[in-house]
């Protein structure tokens, strides 16, 4: 199948986190055993989703992974103007939902596999595709323990998120939490005699948007810091629900918030603060009214961060195939703080904006899908031709 072929493929299955991605890891799969290629799958504990894991070449230590996740983010309440699970091309653009976030990147790494085979590469080419990324890489630490487990040890990992086909070397992490107030309902008339759940939490939120202020206003810790966009740590708040009525004093609201910290940010000078605030600002004056009143956060998913290190294998080989002399970073977060985290080394570099990403109308050019099809043939090339996977030949 050509890469244009499987890109539509791909799309077409609706592999928004809250589905199952078993319909698209199964069609990989028989894809792959059409050319005799074992897949190697780990499910979440409800068996609804899997990773996919498979060797193209000798099963031994050593190798490049192709890293990407195959699921979506919603497309809920966004003004499509076509389907977003059909490939349209306009203008020289292919329109989906994930086309650049990040589908486009797997259907190329399953398109070069003929070319794979064909070179009879001594050094392997695995392909990883994960579950739940968009959700908090969720499904990429069952994979890990797989990798840890079983299988032989990747020499590095090749993350194919959207950079333009730019090397990046370090990326923010993201550290989520739900954080829930209990107040006590009564009538809106007799604020007196209530807690207003919803007031508290707003008093949280505002003391969120201060502490990210004043971290902004921090010179950078570290020169390589200036890379990202914005070069700071941040905080947000997502989501936010309370209350049933407008004459109801409002006994609960929950809100998500989330940090992303720049490399070497410890995420606890965040969650301490946000802690004593909770505790010596606001409980005190809830539990005189109410003594069941309550601020509950609790973790709902941590990704690390990319560290930039100056000797990785990952990139000196992404650097070498691209070209370029320098590395960037990005501030959205990906699978390999993860895999660095587990002691293999990892870089982002793949087709498509992430500007166009998440978005209504999601597209990628069919300049950046030629540009990621050339980087693999490069890929392949290299190592057909007995160069390391250092990025320095042998």
């Amino acid at each position: 199948m050509t890469p244009r072929e499987l890109i539509e493929r791909l799309v077409a299955f609706d592999t928004t986190s809250r589905n199952s991605n078993l319909e698209l890891i199964g069609f990989v799969a028989d894809y792959l055993s059409g050319f005799g290629i074992e897949s190697r799958l780990s499910h979440n504990e409800e068996r609804t989703k899997a990773n996919l894991f498979a060797t193209i070449g000798p099963p031994e230590p050593g190798g490049v992974v192709l890293s990407g996740h195959t699921d979506v983010v919603p497309v809920d309440g966004q003004d499509w103007t076509s389907d977003p699970f059909q490939v349209i091309e306009r203008e020289g653009r292919l329109y989906g939902r994930g086309t650049a976030d990040m589908k486009s990147f797997l259907a190329l790494a399953l398109a070069m596999v003929p070319e794979i085979l064909a070179a009879g590469l001594r050094t392997p080419v695995h392909l990883a595709f994960s579950f739940d990324e968009e959700v908090g890489c969720l499904g990429v630490p069952h994979l890990l323990r797989q990798i840890a487990g079983e299988l032989p040890r990747p020499r590095l990992v090749i993350v194919g998120e959207p950079t333009e086909m730019r090397v990046a070397n370090a990326h923010k992490g993201i550290s989520g939490f739900l954080s829930e107030v209990k107040g006590l309902e009564a009538h809106s008339s007799a604020s007196h005699r209530g807690v207003n759940a919803i007031m508290a939490a707003a008093r949280l939120v505002s003391f969120l948007e201060e502490l990210a202020a004043e971290i902004a206003a921090r010179p950078p810790a570290d020169p390589r810091h200036r890379d990202f966009d914005p070069p700071y740590t941040t905080i947000g708040v997502g989501t936010i629900e309370g209350g049933t009525a407008l004459n109801i004093i409002p006994k609960t609201c929950r809100f998500r918030w989330e940090v992303r910290p720049l490399p070497g940010f410890d995420v606890s000078e965040v969650t301490d603060r946000f802690q004593a605030f909770a505790r010596d600002s606001l409980l005190p004056a809830m539990r005189a009214r109410h003594p069941g009143a309550s601020i509950l956060t609790t973790p709902l998913a941590m990704v690390p961060p990319l560290a930039p290190h100056d000797d990785s294998p990952a990139v000196a080989l992404a650097l070498a195939l691209t070209g370029a002399n320098r590395t960037g970073a990005v501030s959205f977060a990906t699978e390999g703080g993860l895999y660095q985290a587990a002691g293999i080394p990892a870089v982002i570099c793949g087709p498509g904006s992430i500007l166009q990403a998440h978005e209504a109308d999601e597209y990628i050019s069919l300049e950046q899908v030629a540009a990621g099809e050339d980087f693999l043939r490069r890929l392949i090339a290299r190592l057909a031709a007995g160069g390391t996977v250092s990025g320095r030949n042998g």
